[in-house]
């Protein structure tokens, strides 16, 4: 249990028995009447994103979540496979937790892995990864590199707009959290 003085972001809440993450908070103390906490809490498993008020000093129940950096060894058919790269205990997860980190995936790649209670909340990867393009159009004479942009297969599947002077074989940084095209990596 903690105390709403006691919020930061990332804290994980239980709330009726389901779990949100503080994404933002604020401590309020108007002219009149009691101080009080706004919060913006999103649901863990949902994603839903709601906001909500806590008088200051209220006892609010929080979640152990485990937070766990594992290796994803591969995806067999159904699950996403990882492992413990201390204990070497490999963990099933889900498509359906994993998410659209899928899209930006690799063997042998560093993950976050959340857990509560046994169970994977939801698989965190750094902000940006280096990828390669399997596949884009070629580029045509007299495009520029500040012109527009054009689609391109990365080698996990994932599509994102690349510049136009772009091709095949050329390894990127995308943004893992809205796809974006972030530079040309040597």
């Amino acid at each position: 249990m903690a105390t709403t003085n006691d919020l930061k972001n990332g804290l994980v809440l239980n709330i009726d028995g389901q779990l949100w993450t503080v994404i933002e908070f604020q401590h309020v103390k108007p002219g009149k009447g009691p101080a009080f906490v706004r919060t913006k809490l999103k649901n863990v498993l949902s994603g839903k994103v709601v906001d909500k008020t806590f008088n200051a000093g209220v006892k609010v129940e929080t979640a152990n979540v485990d937070k766990r950096t594992m290796q994803y060894l591969y995806n067999d058919g159904t699950d996403f496979v990882f492992m413990d790269p201390d204990t070497y205990d490999q963990i099933s997860v889900s498509p359906e937790t994993v998410g659209d980190a899928a899209k930006y995936m690799l063997e042998n790649q560093d993950a976050i892995v959340a857990r509560n209670d046994g169970n994977v909340l939801y698989i965190e990867l750094p902000a940006s990864v280096v990828l390669e393009i399997s596949y884009t159009e070629p580029g045509q004479q007299g495009d520029r590199s500040t012109g527009g942009t054009k689609p391109a297969t990365l080698e996990t599947g994932a599509e994102i707009q690349v510049p136009l002077f772009l091709e095949t074989g050329t390894k990127v940084k995308v943004d893992t959290r809205d796809g974006s095209y972030l530079g040309r990596v040597n």
